[in-house]
């Protein structure tokens, strides 16, 4: 029988899935400047949006089953579901904020 989760475990994907949230909203207001033209935004970004969320969660999904058809713990599975979308959040959120203030 394998061992349970230990508190840190859950404390690792608890912290992973904050850092989701705060990036996800933190892109969602970089893409709204965009929109409304105050932030630099490349032409495609409307586009990006919708299509990365079917691929990150494709790759969440993927990665999720693989761990649990393996016979990992429920919060290894976890885990590897939420590492792809960290992933996407992650580089969004470094891609928009660095390319600033749209310039009139």
């Amino acid at each position: 029988m394998p061992r349970p989760a230990s508190p840190l475990d859950l404390w690792a994907n608890t912290m992973q899935l904050a850092m989701i949230a705060a990036e996800a909203q933190w892109v969602i207001g970089l893409r709204l400047m965009g929109m409304a033209g105050l932030w630099a935004v490349a032409p495609s970004e409307n586009r990006r949006m919708v299509t990365e969320k079917m691929q990150a969660f494709n790759r969440s999904m993927t990665g999720a089953t693989l761990a649990a058809m393996s016979g990992n713990k429920g919060d290894a599975v976890l885990a590897a579901a939420l590492k792809p979308i960290r992933r996407t959040t992650r580089a969004n959120a470094r891609r928009l904020a660095g390319r600033g203030p749209k310039r009139r």
